[in-house]
């Protein structure tokens, strides 16, 4: 099995996050036979790369304004802000953390193999396009259109990667794929709500 060898972090999320974006499927075997633990996981690539969005979409709210939903314009705290950011990075770590155990716990429903470190680098790699896409939140309106869709690529990726780290059945990827989606769904409006508790937090959000 490979070793991920140390070096430069940067320059290794870089040169795995572009080689997993332009070449997802070699990259995929790569991965599967890289040996890592979960930590190791979090450490190096999870926690940096998931603070993007929260730093980004932070950092363009406070530097463009307001919201307006519907004509009416919303204007939350700086504190209320920087508190969702917060929330919402470290909802983002458990969430990933979650989401690499139920795929463990349903591998052998599919005619997979179970493995939580594999499970989490299916979940954990896939998810670096929509985190290098939330730099997009920097920008105004269309910055979030953007953001999504790099979102969209990274659930391609984890199809593409859940046969080949998870060893399940090709005639049932999909169905596979289903059932994450629709925790990975359901995981996203927990999320919502919850870092949408704290916005009011360091005054009352502004309505005019």
């Amino acid at each position: 099995m490979n070793v991920v060898e140390p070096g430069s972090r940067a320059e290794h999320i870089w040169a795995r996050a572009k080689e997993l974006i332009l070449r997802p499927l070699p990259t995929w075997d790569e991965i599967a036979a890289e040996d890592t633990t979960i930590e190791a996981l979090y450490r190096g690539w999870v926690a940096p790369l998931a603070a993007i969005p929260a730093v980004a979409g932070a950092l363009g709210r406070l530097a463009f304004g307001p919201v307006e939903l519907f004509g009416v314009r919303f204007h939350p705290s700086v504190i209320g802000i920087l508190t969702q950011a917060a929330v919402g990075y470290v909802l983002t770590l458990v969430a990933v953390f979650v989401m690499a155990v139920v795929l463990d716990a349903l591998a052998l429903r599919f005619g997979g193999e179970r493995s939580r470190t594999q499970a989490f680098k299916l979940v954990a790699y896939s998810g670096c396009a929509g985190w290098l896409g939330g730099v997009f939140l920097l920008l105004p309106a269309p910055g979030g259109l953007l953001a999504f869709l790099a979102g969209v690529y990274s659930l391609y990726l984890f199809y593409l990667g859940l046969p080949k780290l998870m060893r399940s059945d090709s005639e049932q990827t999909l169905t596979y794929f289903a059932m994450a989606l629709v925790v990975g769904l359901g995981l996203a409006l927990l999320m919502g709500i919850l870092t949408s508790c704290t916005g009011g937090w360091g005054g009352p959000v502004s309505i005019y």
